[in-house]
């Protein structure tokens, strides 16, 4: 439901955020801005058909990748949706929303928050969310508002399939539990009888809307899958037969090699430890199905926009929260600092941007709503603590980040071009890991303590303290106090 009382006063507090943050109203006079079409797939990480993995078939993805830029080195800033999607949302480091873990509304601790659609609505597009963008808890959430922040948006769609109602059908390592571990469902029936295929009729059903009206739109779409329960119509488990899958191993004595916070990450699901390879085959099956299926719930969302003529005028950003693990280091979904759960796909296509490339550059979580400011021709927020990727979508050779930080469980990791870099605990004290990524692109061999690196060593240690200075910097013009309401607030839906 749309409250259009407010469009007036949001134009007005609109005008006082360019006022304050560049001190003229220029950018609010140009031309018609673009649209926004934001989408994102909860738990997918990057072995998909654009990011080289030879089976897992993305081909929707694959089309939008050859249409504008992929950032081949994107990353989250905390391997968990909770934190992840408010970090993403509010363009600030998990220790400055002060979100470490789900279950928490951005409010709670982040009440002066301007959330990325929160500053498209002031600026006069109407913004919608379908599906899951803030956190929910998955499957119990489906179907309602979850842990969504409702200041950000004008109106909300919360769809919910038959992939809730077949819950009793689900396969899971703990029996009634369906979320938090690995389990899985080949469902009859077709597409538009999920959640995610719902979530597509409703999107499809807005762009139609918009092409009608003409009214500048900043729709969010977030389908659930991959996220367990891997649920997907059989047809989609049919492309991955369970004999062509092989399991990822880890070398004897792998765990003995790391500091006990980083092996603690990898155990910590007792069920999904030493994992019989016949049910792990059976998880990554039903996983790269989920991945295919949503896939064609973006091809039917993205088709519109085509069909529609909207995409000339609108900027697309596909993404996911954070990676995931599929046997990588013994290991299953999420909840590690290595690359396979923080390495994120990323995707930015439309008007202007360069077409077909590769972007050179790192890039973080917190750059997409600076970046996005700078496409519709918005002013950036001082607040913000990302970056704008803009340069490295006009010319996908510019570098305008060097590191990607992201950080879990008292642990925080630096990703450059050639190494990732961790430290445990405080000042490292928990233990460290080095990873030489040109000769060990799996991360399996730990070189923190190698004499031959101690002065790379050295160099990451010091980058990378500089960074976690940066991401505990109290945003600007914040203060942290329980009283204060939020920025510009909206009526609640």
């Amino acid at each position: 439901m749309r409250f259009t009382p407010f469009r007036t006063l949001r134009r007005v507090l609109f005008l006082a955020v360019v006022l304050a943050c560049v001190g003229t109203p220029a950018q609010v006079s140009s031309a018609e801005r673009p649209n926004v079409l934001f989408l994102i797939c909860d738990d997918l990480n990057c072995d998909i058909g654009c990011y080289g993995h030879p089976q897992v078939q993305t081909p929707h993805i694959d089309a939008l990748a050859n249409r504008g830029v992929r950032f081949a080195n994107a990353y989250c800033q905390y391997p968990l949706c909770g934190p992840s999607r408010a970090s993403m949302m509010t363009g600030w480091y998990p220790d400055q929303t002060l979100i470490h873990r789900n279950a928490i509304h951005l409010r709670e601790r982040a009440p002066q928050a301007l959330t990325v659609a929160q500053h498209f609505r002031d600026a006069g597009y109407l913004a919608t969310r379908i599906g899951k963008i803030f956190h929910y808890n998955v499957p119990l959430h489906i179907g309602t508002g979850g842990h969504d922040d409702p200041y950000s948006w004008d109106q909300t769609i919360n769809p919910r399939g038959r992939d809730v109602i077949d819950q009793d059908q689900v396969f899971s390592l703990r029996p009634g539990q369906y979320g938090g571990t690995l389990s899985w469902f080949a469902a009859e029936g077709d597409d538009q009888e999920q959640t995610d295929g719902i979530a597509a009729d409703h999107a499809i059903e807005r762009l139609e809307h918009h092409a009608g009206t003409g009214e500048p739109f900043f729709l969010a779409v977030g389908l659930y899958r991959p996220h367990t329960p891997y649920v997907a119509p059989t047809k989609y488990f049919d492309l991955y037969p369970i004999d062509e899958i092989n399991v990822p191993t880890v070398p004897d004595g792998y765990l003995e090699t790391l500091p006990k916070p980083a092996a603690q990450s990898i155990t910590r699901k007792k069920e999904q430890v030493n994992l019989d390879p016949a049910l792990a085959k059976q998880a990554i099956q039903a996983y790269r199905a989920s991945i295919t299926f949503a896939d064609a719930q973006l091809g039917r969302i993205l088709d519109a926009l085509q069909r529609l003529n909207l995409s000339d005028n609108t900027i697309v950003l596909f993404t996911s929260d954070h990676g995931y693990h599929m046997g990588e280091h013994g290991h299953y979904q999420k909840t590690t600092l290595f690359e396979n759960a923080t390495h994120v796909p990323l995707i930015l296509a439309g008007p202007g941007l360069h077409r077909g490339g590769v972007a050179a550059t790192m890039a973080e979580m917190t750059d997409f709503y600076p970046t996005l400011a700078e496409l519709a021709g918005l002013p950036i927020p001082p607040m913000l603590s990302g970056t704008s990727l803009v340069p490295a979508l006009q010319d996908p050779t510019q570098v305008v980040r060097e590191s990607a930080l992201t950080q879990f469980d008292g642990g925080y990791s630096l990703r450059t071009a050639r190494y990732r870099y961790t430290e445990w605990g405080p000042d490292g004290a928990a233990g460290a890991e080095l990873y030489d990524r040109r000769a060990d692109p799996e991360e399996l061999h730990n070189r923190a303590d190698d004499e031959d690196l101690r002065q790379v060593r050295t160099q990451l240690s010091g980058q990378l303290r500089e960074r976690i200075d940066q991401a505990n910097r109290v945003p600007e013009g914040f203060k942290r106090t329980e009283t204060t309401v939020p920025r510009m607030v909206k009526s609640k839906r």
